[in-house]
């Protein structure tokens, strides 16, 4: 995934940029069919436009540069945030349910439920802190009209 932004400033080795295009979903929003699911985002706030990242070469303010995101960053993201919740919330609730036996079978399944969204929430919380995760989902500036494949096979 890739988008274009403008340097505004940089201070410290850390450029700090706004997008120059805010890309939509699949691009068939208000399309026969197409989920909104863009109008839906913005009626909750737009993403932040403006929003810094380390400098791997020199820039100036007012220079385009391309941010770059390795392919299936999003995806895992997206498994660890709600596949992750998923997977415990059901977990929790069957391993409850079979504590439980039949009488609170029904309460032993919800109190396992809200341990196992407890357990994806603390799970979730700490990931940020692992360097091979933010390794995985970190962003990257290009120059322009430069190849991202190509400046990170010269690392």
């Amino acid at each position: 995934m890739q988008a274009r932004a403008r340097i505004l400033r940089v201070e410290n080795d850390v450029a700090w940029l706004e997008l120059a295009d805010v890309a939509g979903g699949c691009g068939r929003c208000d399309e026969p069919g197409g989920c909104r699911s863009m109008q839906l985002a913005h009626a909750f706030g737009g993403a932040e436009k403006v929003f810094a990242l380390p400098l791997s070469f020199p820039v100036k303010p007012g220079d385009q540069v391309v941010i770059s995101i390795p392919d299936g960053a999003p995806l895992t993201a997206a498994l660890a945030a709600y596949g992750l919740a998923t997977v415990l919330l059901l977990a929790g609730a069957a391993v409850g349910s079979l504590l439980g036996g039949d009488g609170r079978a029904d309460l032993y399944g919800l109190v396992g439920g809200v341990a196992g969204l407890a357990l994806a929430w603390s799970i979730n919380r700490a990931l940020p802190r692992s360097r091979n995760w933010r390794h995985r989902l970190r962003m990257e500036l290009a120059p322009e009209g430069a190849c991202v494949q190509s400046l990170q096979t010269l690392r």
